[in-house]
């Protein structure tokens, strides 16, 4: 199959004509919380996702997201397949993927996590068997990102890409991981306040692998709890003192690293 021209691409004057006139846009994913405009894009027979970023923040989050993809690579990470300028900013490319992100923000519509049918509704209602694997994926993924020496920013369920069909957990958006560890030299790193820890939003506090352990805490008590208010456990008493142990306030309470919280999880599961 002969190579479609996005992938030779270098530079384009505007993301959206571009696409258009090289291929079909099936989706356009606009409103967005990051200010980045999104495509669902066909070409050479195959299904494709753009991102598109213009404003100086957006764009500063994309080249960061190009040296994660090189930094890591994983089975449960989305890949990126080539990235491009445009007179507007820059492009990422990745191949789609079946499933839908457990929550999808907007600048108009927030919340939607507890409505009937919603991907993160239909989430914690499935057989616990599945909802181990897919919290078995999100923790395999961030042992390779442990292993290339960064740390988790901004890793929350809108990042959780899931395949009901095949039951399968992917990651994507991985856009503000960064090399740790490192100073917060703002006062609030980017983020979800459920999953973020409290050194998060502390000018001068050190962002380290033991904020990853907190965020991935969150993330397993978060789904494998019924309910947005987390008083419908469905794991182990094993289980949540391992996430309140990862969940500690003071970083040094915490698992020492991603492979201890690992370990302690897979023993008490």
């Amino acid at each position: 199959m002969t190579a479609h021209p996005i992938f030779s691409a270098i530079h384009v004057a505007a993301l959206e004509p571009y696409l258009a006139r090289t291929g079909t846009i099936f989706h356009t994913f606009g409103d967005q919380d990051s200010g980045c405009i999104s495509y669902g894009f066909t070409a050479g027979g195959r299904r494709w996702f753009v991102k598109g970023a213009s404003t100086p923040d957006g764009v500063s989050s994309l080249r960061r997201a190009i040296s994660v993809h090189k930094a890591v690579a994983h089975s449960a990470i989305v890949p990126l397949s080539h990235s491009f300028s445009t007179d507007e900013g820059l492009a990422l490319v990745y191949p789609w993927m079946a499933g839908v992100v457990l929550y999808h923000p907007t600048r108009s519509r927030h919340g939607g996590r507890t409505t009937p049918g919603s991907p993160m509704t239909k989430f914690r209602q499935l057989p616990l068997p599945q909802v181990h694997a897919a919290l078995d994926s999100l923790l395999s993924a961030h042992l390779a990102v442990e292993q290339a020496g960064l740390v988790a920013v901004d890793l929350y369920d809108g990042c959780m890409l899931y395949d009901f069909e095949n039951h399968r957990m992917m990651l994507c958006d991985l856009d503000e991981y960064r090399p740790g560890p490192f100073t917060l030299e703002t006062g609030r790193l980017p983020g979800s306040s459920r999953y973020m820890a409290p050194e998060e939003s502390v000018r001068g506090s050190v962002i380290d692998i033991r904020t990853t352990v907190f965020t991935l805490g969150r993330a397993l008590h978060l789904l494998l709890d019924a309910g947005d208010e987390e008083k419908q456990w469905r794991g182990t008493s094993g289980q949540l003192g391992v996430i309140k142990k990862a969940t500690a306030a003071a970083p040094e309470c915490r698992f020492h690293s991603v492979h201890s919280l690992v370990d302690a999880w897979h023993a008490a599961t």
